[in-house]
Protein backbone atom coordinates (compact mmCIF):
# COMPACT_ATOMS: atom_id res chain seq x y z
CA UNK A 1 0.00 0.00 0.00
CA UNK A 2 1.38 3.45 -0.87
CA UNK A 3 2.07 5.78 2.05
CA UNK A 4 -0.40 8.66 2.22
CA UNK A 5 0.72 12.06 3.46
CA UNK A 6 -1.17 15.25 4.22
CA UNK A 7 0.69 18.50 3.46
CA UNK A 8 -0.77 21.59 5.18
CA UNK A 9 0.68 24.89 3.94
CA UNK A 10 -0.97 28.10 2.72
CA UNK A 11 1.69 28.66 0.02
CA UNK A 12 0.09 27.20 -3.12
CA UNK A 13 3.33 27.18 -5.10
CA UNK A 14 5.21 25.40 -2.31
CA UNK A 15 2.39 22.87 -1.89
CA UNK A 16 2.54 22.01 -5.57
CA UNK A 17 6.33 21.72 -5.68
CA UNK A 18 6.57 19.60 -2.53
CA UNK A 19 3.63 17.39 -3.48
CA UNK A 20 5.09 16.78 -6.95
CA UNK A 21 8.49 15.86 -5.49
CA UNK A 22 7.11 13.55 -2.80
CA UNK A 23 4.84 11.82 -5.31
CA UNK A 24 7.93 11.15 -7.45
CA UNK A 25 9.45 9.61 -4.30
CA UNK A 26 6.59 7.13 -4.10
CA UNK A 27 4.25 8.85 -1.63
CA UNK A 28 0.59 9.72 -2.17
CA UNK A 29 0.17 13.38 -1.17
CA UNK A 30 -2.97 15.36 -0.40
CA UNK A 31 -2.66 19.09 0.27
CA UNK A 32 -4.54 21.59 2.40
CA UNK A 33 -4.33 25.33 3.08
CA UNK A 34 -4.67 25.22 6.85
CA UNK A 35 -8.45 25.55 7.24
CA UNK A 36 -9.92 24.53 10.62
CA UNK A 37 -11.34 21.42 8.93
CA UNK A 38 -7.78 20.15 8.37
CA UNK A 39 -7.74 18.57 11.84
CA UNK A 40 -10.68 16.29 11.08
CA UNK A 41 -9.21 15.55 7.69
CA UNK A 42 -5.87 14.60 9.25
CA UNK A 43 -7.48 12.35 11.85
CA UNK A 44 -9.98 10.62 9.57
CA UNK A 45 -8.16 10.54 6.24
CA UNK A 46 -6.05 7.45 6.82
CA UNK A 47 -2.78 9.37 6.59
CA UNK A 48 0.55 7.97 7.74
CA UNK A 49 2.00 11.42 8.49
CA UNK A 50 1.20 15.13 8.36
CA UNK A 51 3.58 17.82 7.12
CA UNK A 52 2.44 20.99 8.88
CA UNK A 53 3.57 24.58 8.38
CA UNK A 54 3.72 26.80 11.46
CA UNK A 55 2.66 30.02 9.73
CA UNK A 56 -0.93 29.61 8.54
CA UNK A 57 -3.71 32.16 8.01
CA UNK A 58 -6.39 32.35 10.69
CA UNK A 59 -5.14 29.55 12.92
CA UNK A 60 -1.47 28.63 13.19
CA UNK A 61 0.19 25.26 12.89
CA UNK A 62 0.66 24.96 16.63
CA UNK A 63 -3.09 25.07 17.22
CA UNK A 64 -3.66 22.38 14.59
CA UNK A 65 -0.92 20.29 16.24
CA UNK A 66 -2.53 20.74 19.68
CA UNK A 67 -5.86 19.55 18.34
CA UNK A 68 -4.31 16.54 16.61
CA UNK A 69 -2.39 15.57 19.76
CA UNK A 70 -5.55 15.85 21.88
CA UNK A 71 -6.74 12.57 20.39
CA UNK A 72 -4.04 11.04 18.20
CA UNK A 73 -0.37 10.09 17.97
CA UNK A 74 -0.41 10.65 14.19
CA UNK A 75 3.17 11.59 13.20
CA UNK A 76 3.67 15.29 12.43
CA UNK A 77 6.66 17.00 10.82
CA UNK A 78 6.60 20.79 11.33
CA UNK A 79 7.90 23.33 8.82
CA UNK A 80 9.31 26.35 10.67
CA UNK A 81 10.83 29.72 9.78
CA UNK A 82 14.56 29.54 9.18
CA UNK A 83 16.49 30.37 12.34
CA UNK A 84 13.41 30.58 14.59
CA UNK A 85 14.55 28.28 17.38
CA UNK A 86 11.52 29.02 19.57
CA UNK A 87 9.13 27.70 16.93
CA UNK A 88 11.10 24.46 16.76
CA UNK A 89 11.23 24.11 20.55
CA UNK A 90 7.50 24.83 20.93
CA UNK A 91 6.63 22.37 18.16
CA UNK A 92 8.59 19.59 19.85
CA UNK A 93 7.09 20.43 23.25
CA UNK A 94 3.59 20.15 21.76
CA UNK A 95 4.36 16.72 20.36
CA UNK A 96 5.79 17.21 16.86
CA UNK A 97 7.89 14.26 15.76
CA UNK A 98 10.41 16.37 13.84
CA UNK A 99 10.86 19.79 12.26
CA UNK A 100 12.51 21.28 9.20
CA UNK A 101 13.33 25.00 8.79
CA UNK A 102 12.38 26.80 5.56
CA UNK A 103 13.78 26.99 2.98
CA UNK A 104 14.55 23.29 2.87
CA UNK A 105 15.93 20.71 0.48
CA UNK A 106 13.05 18.42 -0.59
CA UNK A 107 15.41 15.44 -0.45
CA UNK A 108 15.97 16.18 3.25
CA UNK A 109 12.22 16.44 3.81
CA UNK A 110 11.73 13.00 2.21
CA UNK A 111 14.53 11.60 4.38
CA UNK A 112 12.99 13.08 7.55
CA UNK A 113 9.58 11.64 6.64
CA UNK A 114 11.03 8.17 6.12
CA UNK A 115 12.97 8.41 9.39
CA UNK A 116 9.83 9.32 11.35
CA UNK A 117 7.84 6.53 9.70
CA UNK A 118 10.56 4.01 10.56
CA UNK A 119 10.58 5.30 14.12
CA UNK A 120 6.85 4.91 14.68
CA UNK A 121 6.55 1.53 12.91
CA UNK A 122 5.88 -1.54 15.09
CA UNK A 123 9.16 -2.69 16.64
CA UNK A 124 8.33 -5.94 18.31
CA UNK A 125 10.47 -7.99 15.94
CA UNK A 126 13.89 -8.65 17.38
CA UNK A 127 13.33 -6.58 20.54
CA UNK A 128 12.08 -7.67 23.91
CA UNK A 129 8.70 -6.25 24.92
CA UNK A 130 9.21 -7.04 28.60
CA UNK A 131 8.67 -4.13 30.96
CA UNK A 132 11.72 -2.06 31.80
CA UNK A 133 12.25 -0.73 35.30
CA UNK A 134 14.77 1.64 36.83
CA UNK A 135 14.06 2.35 40.48
CA UNK A 136 10.46 3.66 40.55
CA UNK A 137 10.25 4.26 36.79
CA UNK A 138 8.57 1.64 34.60
CA UNK A 139 8.27 1.48 30.80
CA UNK A 140 6.05 -0.95 28.92
CA UNK A 141 7.35 -1.24 25.32
CA UNK A 142 4.30 -3.28 24.36
CA UNK A 143 1.79 -0.55 25.21
CA UNK A 144 4.39 2.25 25.07
CA UNK A 145 3.31 3.60 28.44
CA UNK A 146 5.35 5.12 31.27
CA UNK A 147 4.72 5.22 34.99
CA UNK A 148 6.88 7.04 37.50
CA UNK A 149 6.47 6.76 41.27
CA UNK A 150 3.10 5.13 40.65
CA UNK A 151 1.69 7.84 38.36
CA UNK A 152 1.11 7.65 34.62
CA UNK A 153 3.34 9.94 32.55
CA UNK A 154 2.06 11.20 29.20
CA UNK A 155 4.95 11.14 26.71
CA UNK A 156 5.17 11.58 22.95
CA UNK A 157 6.36 8.85 20.60
CA UNK A 158 9.86 10.30 20.38
CA UNK A 159 10.08 10.97 24.12
CA UNK A 160 9.24 7.31 24.82
CA UNK A 161 11.98 6.19 22.44
CA UNK A 162 14.56 8.49 24.04
CA UNK A 163 13.61 7.36 27.54
CA UNK A 164 13.65 3.69 26.50
CA UNK A 165 17.14 4.10 25.03
CA UNK A 166 18.38 5.54 28.33
CA UNK A 167 16.58 3.12 30.66
CA UNK A 168 17.74 0.02 28.76
CA UNK A 169 21.29 0.95 29.80
CA UNK A 170 20.43 2.76 33.05
CA UNK A 171 23.56 3.93 34.83
CA UNK A 172 25.53 4.17 31.58
CA UNK A 173 26.06 7.26 29.43
CA UNK A 174 24.47 7.38 25.98
CA UNK A 175 26.04 9.83 23.55
CA UNK A 176 23.98 12.53 21.84
CA UNK A 177 25.25 11.17 18.55
CA UNK A 178 23.97 7.71 19.45
CA UNK A 179 20.54 9.05 20.41
CA UNK A 180 20.25 11.03 17.18
CA UNK A 181 21.27 8.03 15.11
CA UNK A 182 19.27 5.35 16.94
CA UNK A 183 16.17 7.32 17.92
CA UNK A 184 15.80 10.10 15.35
CA UNK A 185 17.24 7.88 12.59
CA UNK A 186 19.36 10.59 11.01
CA UNK A 187 22.93 11.74 10.77
CA UNK A 188 24.31 13.62 13.76
CA UNK A 189 24.92 17.37 13.61
CA UNK A 190 26.33 19.27 16.60
CA UNK A 191 23.89 22.09 15.77
CA UNK A 192 20.81 19.84 15.97
CA UNK A 193 19.22 20.44 19.39
CA UNK A 194 16.17 18.20 18.96
CA UNK A 195 17.46 15.53 21.38
CA UNK A 196 18.20 18.19 24.01
CA UNK A 197 14.64 19.49 23.72
CA UNK A 198 13.18 16.00 24.13
CA UNK A 199 15.40 15.44 27.19
CA UNK A 200 14.22 18.76 28.66
CA UNK A 201 10.59 17.69 28.18
CA UNK A 202 11.23 14.28 29.77
CA UNK A 203 12.90 15.84 32.80
CA UNK A 204 9.93 18.14 33.24
CA UNK A 205 7.43 15.31 32.93
CA UNK A 206 9.04 12.65 35.12
CA UNK A 207 10.43 15.13 37.65
CA UNK A 208 13.21 14.57 40.17
CA UNK A 209 13.41 11.93 42.86
CA UNK A 210 12.06 12.51 46.35
CA UNK A 211 15.53 13.61 47.46
CA UNK A 212 15.71 16.19 44.66
CA UNK A 213 18.27 14.34 42.54
CA UNK A 214 17.93 14.25 38.76
CA UNK A 215 16.75 11.08 37.07
CA UNK A 216 18.27 12.08 33.73
CA UNK A 217 21.73 13.62 33.95
CA UNK A 218 23.60 15.47 31.25
CA UNK A 219 27.25 14.55 30.87
CA UNK A 220 28.94 17.63 29.45
CA UNK A 221 30.37 17.09 26.00
CA UNK A 222 29.21 13.46 25.87
CA UNK A 223 25.51 12.82 26.24
CA UNK A 224 22.90 11.72 28.77
CA UNK A 225 22.46 9.09 31.45
CA UNK A 226 19.46 7.69 33.31
CA UNK A 227 21.02 7.80 36.77
CA UNK A 228 20.17 5.06 39.24
CA UNK A 229 19.43 5.93 42.85
CA UNK A 230 22.09 5.38 45.52
CA UNK A 231 20.18 2.32 46.74
CA UNK A 232 20.38 0.73 43.27
CA UNK A 233 24.03 1.59 42.64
Amino acid sequence: MPVRLLLIDDDAELRELVATFLQAEGFVVDAGRGDPSEVDRALKGGYALVILDVMLPGTNGFEILRRIRASSTLPVVMLTAKGDAMDRVLGLELGADDYLPKPFNPHELAARIRAVLRRVAPRTAGKSTERLTADDLELDPGTRTVTCAGRAVDVTTVEFDVLEALVRVAGQVVSREGLVHDVLKREFSPFDRAIDTHIYNLRRKIGTRADGSDRIKGIRGVGYQYALSAQSS
